[in-house]
């Protein structure tokens, strides 16, 4: 078998067999194929696409391409949540312990944030002495003995993946359904849980903007884990505006613990009970929306989650007294209220640009190498359909910069749109593919 007959066939729009695609993606993590017939392939597909075969044997040749989690000593139906990324998206901090706080037990691979979006593993290192860094007996330990546990992604975790991302990001070959797709399902199948649920995001801080975008990869994503013989659904949300008030990871953790006490934002909420009833349901514990949604209600309610959050950081050697006095957490230096200028109503919140003013306050990374600063971010005073009057305050940013604090300045207050007119309600659930 040769790799040049290989693109060959795929460049004329023909199906590759699991022999061809298993050879490929080998040869290639292995080091047996070099870079420019890889990308000459990845640029076939982009041209030519994947049938639903080809994509799920790309992504099952990528999660074998290293170690795939053994979790068969964890009783019971195995739980995992994936995000596609936005901007003030802590849902697993609240999501994972009020599904845990039911006796599910939910296993979970994070990320560290990069660029305009945050990262699940940065938000938690906001509590002193917390590590993600467990061994896999550690993690299948205290998913029995805790209900949840997140782990970082190892290097052993769908190496080809890793491989192949870094050199579609640089051949023009990222945008293409069935390599996103494979992409993120290899490295959760990976993971070996026995359901899946996604958070698909669209919008304008979304990695889909349209809509119709991100309901073609939610499909795309659910087939390959029904063929892969997951328990799987996907959520597909608004990321049209920052989710919450808080954007940056101390003030994400902070309003997280808010949430867990019962004050959280409603539309961070709407998202958090939507994701947690799809859980719930696969899991088994509940035979209704309805009831799975009461059930989720009711661990905020009578404080279990929260008290399950602190196990869970307390676990993972964090310090978990934090929990019930987040003042201590970290806190920035400065706090520079941002003006409204004109009478109107809030029509949007450029979400994506409320990201990059967090990164240019050090809150976020521009390269994999960069350091983060805990303590910064912006408060949103003003969300979606609020009216707003000259002279209020629309967001807080919170800085140790005042440099920084003023270039951020000018990004939220463009990411603002006003109009004259109450905007339309719109739900932050777009819709749900099982």
């Amino acid at each position: 078998m040769r790799m040049y007959d290989i693109i060959n066939r795929k460049k004329k729009g023909n199906s590759l067999t699991r022999e061809e695609i298993r050879f490929m993606i080998e040869g290639y993590t292995k080091g047996e194929i070099p870079d420019y017939q890889m990308s000459a392939m990845m640029m076939a597909i982009c041209f030519q696409g994947m049938n639903e075969t080809e994509t799920l044997e790309l992504t099952l040749a990528m999660r074998d391409s290293g170690e795939v989690l053994d979790l068969s000593q964890i009783p019971g139906m195995k739980v995992d949540k994936h995000s596609t990324g936005g901007v003030g998206d802590k849902t697993s901090l609240v999501l994972i312990p009020m599904v845990a706080a039911l006796g599910i037990p939910v296993a979970k691979m994070s990320g560290r944030g990069l660029g305009h979006t945050g990262g699940t593993i940065d938000k938690l290192e906001c509590f002193p002495g917390f590590s993600t860094g467990l061994s896999k007996e550690q993690f299948v330990q205290n998913v029995n003995q805790v209900k949840m546990a997140i782990m970082g992604q190892t290097a052993d975790l769908a190496p080809a993946d890793k491989k192949l991302y870094a050199l579609r990001d640089v051949t023009a070959t990222v945008d293409q359904l069935s390599l996103i797709a494979s992409s993120i399902m290899s490295k959760k199948l990976a993971s070996g849980a026995d359901a899946i649920v996604l958070d698909v995001k669209t919008g304008n801080g979304a990695f889909m903007k349209q809509e119709a975008d991100a309901f073609a990869l939610a499909k795309e994503m659910v087939q390959i884990g029904k063929n892969a013989g997951k328990k799987i659904s996907a959520v597909i949300t608004d990321m049209n505006q920052p989710l919450g008030n808080a954007v940056g990871n101390s003030l994400e953790v902070k309003e997280a613990i808010l949430s867990l006490n019962g004050l959280g934002p409603s539309d961070f909420m709407e998202v958090v009970y939507a994701l947690g009833t799809e859980l719930v349901l696969a899991a088994g514990k509940a035979n209704t929306q309805h009831e799975a949604e009461e059930m989720l209600k009711q661990t905020i309610r009578n404080k279990t989650a929260l008290d399950k959050f602190a196990e869970f950081i307390e676990a993972q050697g964090g310090e978990k007294t934090l929990v019930y006095q987040p003042e201590l957490l970290p806190a920035a230096r400065i706090q520079l209220q941002v003006m409204n200028t004109q009478e109107g109503y809030v029509a949007g919140i450029w979400a994506e640009e409320i990201g990059l003013a967090s990164l240019i306050l050090g809150g976020g990374r521009a390269t994999k190498d960069s350091s983060i600063d805990l303590s910064v971010g912006i408060l949103l005073n003003k969300k979606r359909g609020d009216l707003v009057h000259p002279g209020e305050t629309l967001a807080v940013i919170y800085a140790n910069d005042m440099e920084q604090a003023k270039e951020a300045y000018g990004k939220i207050v463009r990411a603002y749109q006003i109009q004259e007119d109450a905007p339309k309600q719109v739900s932050m659930i777009k819709g749900i593919i099982r």
